[in-house]
């Protein structure tokens, strides 16, 4: 049988279930793991923990919304990052993880082999936080560095902590994907990422929905992006005070430049992506249990 996925979105997980989601990951036959807002008892996350550290063929794991939803759990998560291979996306956005938590979780996610997609929004991190994100974006051995990243809805941090990710990003980081939306940025930060963003050979997409932007930003983006080339395709700018005019020409000229190019490593398919302040806790339960066939979106997920 082919690798294939469980998807689950906020339902209450019984022993016996959480038992074959296991069986799945030891077994080889779970690709992507998707329990988005599920709850489940602390025993049973721990046993759901070492399937991951057993599994031989995980390469997504989405435990968005609360699923992580304690320093305990933070723990069980690490070691069973410690053991596992095969990672290459996680998603823990809506965890209160706190820059405590980042902490435990930090040294496996620095020492794991194959992770290049990492979700941290709203997850109440701080300018600690973003020190320890900045040590992941580089390749480092056997590790191969950041190509997604997200950071959505962590007000906490400052400006300190945002020149901070500035910096790591400008020197020797491989990401392609970052979201920084619905965070109180302002134009200041946003000029200190348009100097990241020009010297930046890989960034690709850019998201600063909601960020407190206005013209005077834009105008620098918007300059950034005529006079310097860049790898830069997609800069999302809504919801910010920003006019229609300037959005448009900085759109225009990124599809002008735009070409179709593949590289290696391409991460997995992606879930739709969380956006806001624990928006989606509400959404109705579904899910799909070990479906084959990887070329179709295993993961993509209806927000209700």
């Amino acid at each position: 049988m082919l690798p294939g996925s469980i998807q689950m979105s906020g339902e209450t997980l019984s022993g016996a279930e959480v038992k074959g989601v296991c069986e799945g990951l030891m077994g080889g036959t779970v690709r992507l793991l998707s329990l988005r807002g599920c709850h489940l008892s602390d025993r049973d996350f721990a046993r759901l923990c070492q399937g991951v550290s057993q599994s031989p063929s995980l390469v997504q794991l989405n435990l968005n919304l609360g699923v992580v939803s304690s320093a305990a759990r933070v723990q069980q998560l690490a070691h069973s990052l410690h053991a596992n291979r095969s990672l290459q996306s996680l998603f823990l956005h809506g965890n209160p993880l706190t820059d405590t938590g980042l902490a435990l979780l930090n040294p496996a996610l620095a020492g794991h082999p194959s992770l290049l997609s990492l979700d941290l929004g709203d997850c109440l991190l701080g300018d600690k936080g973003i020190s320890l994100i900045c040590g992941l974006l580089p390749p480092d051995g056997a590790k191969p560095g950041l190509r997604e990243l997200t950071l959505s809805a962590n007000p906490a941090i400052s400006c300190l902590g945002w020149a901070r990710l500035a910096i790591g990003l400008s020197h020797s980081s491989q990401v392609r994907t970052l979201n920084l939306d619905y965070n109180p940025l302002g134009d200041h930060i946003a000029s200190m990422l348009a100097v990241c963003v020009a010297s930046s050979r890989t960034l690709e997409v850019l998201d600063l929905e909601g960020t407190g932007l206005t013209n005077k930003s834009a105008q620098i983006l918007l300059d950034m992006v005529q006079n310097y080339p860049t790898p830069l395709k997609s800069l999302v700018l809504s919801e910010n005070n920003i006019s229609l005019d300037l959005q448009q020409q900085i759109a225009d000229l990124l599809s002008e430049g735009e070409e179709e190019e593949e590289y290696d490593g391409r991460l997995p398919e992606q879930p739709v992506r969380e956006k806001g302040l624990k928006h989606s806790q509400g959404s109705a339960p579904h899910r799909v249990l070990l479906t084959s066939g990887l070329g179709d979106s295993l993961l993509t997920e209806t927000e209700m």
